[in-house]
């Protein structure tokens, strides 16, 4: 008798564009079955993929993922950026990438981890940038929380070998790196001499999904092209 090999599943959060748009469709080619979480529906059709219009950034969307489980994988990347110098700082955009970056990979994962697999893999999307930078504060606040949710969450899973890490990448060629909005601060290209691409980090997805980082938990895994040595 043959035995099908069992397709895994992931949920991608922020899978309309940039990086989470390029680990759905690296994970389509890879053979996975995608749940893909955004306001906008990707530009991609695919029979292994399900999309699901949700905001991230509601105070509680949990009901939203009702039905939902199973998954292998959670990878959360949605993400935006406000800018401001101290003295211009506006409260609003804090608590909106607060919503985007924090509470939403909170109630995503408190909702779905206890239908997730052992030994499934939890992934979110930092920056670089959580280590700080100029006119970012409010984004590099948090996304550096995501450190302290990310080691917790290790600890705690742990006894079901469920990996909890997070890739930061450095400047990374997106619509959100190129948006004209940020002519004010313009990002720099890392010492390598270019932008990091959307696919590298779907990669670096790739690796710590696979059997070869079954052990890798609690880390915080930086792309920066050369940025962090200087």
């Amino acid at each position: 008798m043959e035995h099908k090999l069992q397709v895994k599943k992931a949920l991608v959060s922020g899978a309309s564009s940039g990086i989470g748009l390029s680990i759905v469709k690296h994970l389509l080619k890879l053979g996975w079955m995608v749940t893909a979480l955004s306001r906008n529906r990707p530009d991609l059709e695919h029979d292994n993929l399900t999309f699901i219009a949700i905001d991230l950034s509601q105070d509680d969307f949990r009901h939203e993922l009702t039905g939902l489980s199973g998954f292998d994988a959670i990878i959360c990347a949605a993400g935006m950026m406000k800018t401001d110098p101290i003295a211009t700082l506006q409260p609003k955009d804090g608590e909106l990438m607060w919503r985007l970056h924090v509470l939403a990979p909170i109630q995503i994962v408190n909702t779905l981890v206890p239908s997730m697999k052992d030994k499934g893999r939890i992934i979110l999307i930092g920056s670089r940038t959580a280590n700080g930078a100029a006119n970012r504060s409010q984004y590099a606040a948090s996304k550096s929380a995501l450190i302290g949710l990310s080691r917790s969450w290790a600890i705690e899973l742990l006894p079901r070998h469920i990996t909890v890490n997070i890739i930061s990448p450095g400047a990374t060629e997106t619509p959100m790196l190129l948006n004209p909005a940020r002519k004010m601060t313009p990002p720099k290209v890392p010492p390598m001499g270019r932008f990091i691409q959307p696919i590298e980090i779907a990669g670096t997805v790739e690796f710590l999904l696979s059997d070869y980082a079954m052990s890798i938990t609690g880390q915080n895994i930086v792309i920066c092209g050369g940025g962090s040595l200087s």
